[in-house]
């Protein structure tokens, strides 16, 4: 901006040019009288009107026998002066210093593209050239990179010491948006000569970007030997912690990095720094199955039963990766197999849960059942809900109890309050290890929602026709919102092979048909509504005869009239049945009496009960011809084992 003293000046020198003819002294006076900063004013009286701003000077004094005209004429010439100068500062005020955008002209953000271009084309002559303008050298592009940076991600050692002679000082510790150093970006890309140089010129070996990664893990994590050899070298912080408090030992042990293990421990590191987590690189490297990196660590002195800040132990991050001989090794460096971590968990409950069998083999002989008993969990639960029956059948055959049942405070984590093994077998629909658990004698019934009822749920033949041949209660109650008869039956209403399948195993089907209001009407005198009574003694009449049931009624009542004797049907119930077409069958089998062997069968299976009905074993000591076993199990009704899964309701 011009000063205002100069714009003074060159005004105060055209007035008095302009004012040369007039003057009685003559130019000489008019240029004196400018550049003394004063002006004559001509006419004694001023007519009441004071000199124009800004160009008076109290000082002066008027020359008094000058013309009304003269002064006139001045005045004017003045004014418009003044109006000249005042629209001029105007104009002056609206030109600000440059701002940063302005001052990244496009000269020279093309002049710095240009730089970025020549590094990475490795052109030494023209970026020596370029090198002359220092002051583009500091400036970044959209990453937040530097002609330093750059030239540090290139193999071309020239480039690198050329840009850097031409840039600012300080410029080896400038950061990327990421926070990357150029020593971090050389790094990361293995480019030793770089990091030489960098480091000889004074670099910081430790400085971290944003995710708090010093150049020493980032050659880590991008396996660069060299590199890390180089900053250890020029006394990187072999122990800085980075994002959770880890170390590069941490990183070098989780990744089952070998050589940079000994590269670190050689360099002092320390071998059991703890994590934000309380991990050790130990817990890591097992965690990780990583065998030689275990044993080094454990050769330096490593402990082994150090635990983390859910108090899993080293031993129980090794259980899940599988590697045995990680779990030998430990265990001979006396690794405790019965520390439980927070929730109670042993490492053989990990192992059990992710199905390493060799792991199991070798934690089963060092397990304590006393601990286990103490956890409230038995590694059967965890293997059967991992799904592993190989581990199962390990289990049981080391003598674990098929019928061990959850400890209540471990039960109140699951919503259906399950407490066998058997149950998270059938949870996860697997028929092997439901079998495997049965044959060993696990209780079919122990769990408030029984396993029958989630196996018919699933509907899966295979699983329903092992649990009620090992004695699942065909005959169970819901607890939630019981019905009159036994609940089994929802879930094969529109099935034929379930239905009979849960007939031929002794579901009571004559108690389907007992209605307290038999011919009467169905609706009780005293009813208001809705009642605790009615919603848990519904009987099976009020189920079968709503409209989205009651089409399928007939044909579901004619299927259970195979297995009862004489039955009557109340009123509401004959209203739905008489409209459809099995209706004239089931009036011949309610108008005739039942036949001998019908009812012989009946009586036999009364007496033999259900249990024994469902004992193979029993069934085969038996003095009875095969064809009268065979009647009396209602084999010719059995859907399931004909390989028919057809005729559904």
């Amino acid at each position: 901006m011009v000063p205002w003293s100069d714009i003074y000046s060159i005004l105060r020198i055209r007035i008095a040019l302009c004012t040369e003819r007039r003057s009685p002294a003559g130019p000489e006076r008019a240029a004196r009288t400018a550049l003394s900063g004063r002006k004559s004013w001509t006419g004694a009286d001023l007519k009441g009107r004071a000199p124009p701003a800004g160009l008076t000077d109290p000082r002066v004094v008027m020359d008094a026998d000058g013309s009304e005209e003269e002064w006139d004429e001045d005045a004017d010439m003045q004014l418009m002066i003044e109006q000249s100068l005042l629209e001029f500062t105007k104009r002056a005020d609206r030109v600000e210093a440059p701002s940063k955008e302005e001052d990244s002209t496009p000269d020279a953000t093309s002049v710095t593209d240009e730089i970025f271009t020549t590094i990475r084309s490795g052109d030494v002559e023209a970026l020596t050239k370029l090198s002359k303008q220092r002051e583009v050298f500091a400036q970044a592009d959209e990453r937040g990179w530097i002609p330093l940076h750059e030239a540090a991600a290139q193999a071309n050692r020239t480039i690198l010491q050329i840009t850097f002679a031409a840039s600012q000082q300080g410029a080896g510790q400038t950061q990327t948006l990421r926070g990357e150093t150029p020593l971090f970006l050389a790094v990361e890309r293995g480019l030793t000569g770089n990091v030489t140089f960098l480091l000889l010129n004074g670099c910081n070996p430790n400085t971290p970007n944003e995710e708090e990664d010093s150049p020493l893990i980032s050659a880590i994590k991008n396996d660069q030997y060299d590199a890390a050899s180089l900053l250890l070298t020029y006394r990187a912080d072999v122990n800085k912690e980075g994002m959770h408090r880890r170390t590069p030992l941490h990183e070098a042990a989780h990744l089952g990095l070998e050589n940079f293990v000994h590269l670190l421990l050689q360099s002092g590191a320390e071998v059991d720094p703890y994590s934000a987590y309380n991990r050790t690189p130990l817990a890591l490297a097992a965690q990780g199955a990583h065998l030689n990196v275990v044993q080094a660590l454990l050769q330096k002195g490593a402990k082994v039963n150090a635990q983390a800040m859910d108090s899993a132990s080293v031993l129980f991050e090794a259980a899940a990766s599988g590697n045995p001989d990680i779990i030998s090794l430990l265990l001979e460096y006396g690794g405790d197999a019965n520390l439980p971590n927070r929730t109670g968990h042993l490492p053989i409950h990990r192992a059990a849960h992710h199905g390493h069998l060799l792991v199991l083999e070798r934690l089963i002989p060092v397990t304590r059942r006393d601990k286990v008993k103490e956890s409230g969990i038995s590694p059967l639960h965890s293997a059967a809900a991992g799904g592993h029956p190989q581990c199962l059948e390990l289990l049981l055959n080391a003598g674990y109890d098929a019928n061990y049942m959850l400890h209540p405070r471990v039960r109140h984590n699951y919503d259906d309050q399950r407490k066998s093994a058997l149950y998270f077998a059938v949870s996860n629909n697997d028929v092997h290890s439901c079998r495997l658990l049965l044959e060993a004698g696990a209780m079919p019934n122990q769990d408030p929602v029984t396993c029958l009822q989630v196996a018919l749920r699933m509907g899966n033949y295979e699983l329903i026709h092992t649990l009620l041949r090992y004695g699942a209660n065909v005959n169970y109650f819901s607890r939630v919102n019981p019905t009159h008869f036994p609940s089994a039956l929802q879930y094969a209403l529109k099935d034929e092979v379930m239905l009979r399948m849960l007939l031929n195993y002794g579901y009571d089907a004559q108690r389907c048909f007992h209605c307290p209001y038999g011919d009467g009407s169905h609706v009780p005198q005293d009813y208001e509504g809705w009642s605790t009574s009615v919603i848990k003694d519904m009987v099976f009449c009020e189920v079968i005869t709503v409209y989205w049931l009651k089409h399928i009624s007939a044909q579901l009542v004619r299927v259970m009239l195979d297995y009862v004797d004489h039955v009557k049907f109340c009123s509401k119930l004959k209203a739905v049945l008489v409209d459809q077409e099995q209706w004239p069958e089931i009036c011949h089998i309610q108008g005739n009496p039942r036949s001998l062997k019908h009812l012989c069968r009946l009586k036999i299976r009364d007496c033999m009960g259900r249990r024994r009905l469902r004992a193979p074993v029993f069934m085969s000591f038996l003095p009875l011809p095969r064809s009268l076993k065979d009647y009396i199990l209602f084999r010719e009704y059995d859907l399931y084992n004909q390989g028919s899964v057809e005729g559904s309701c």
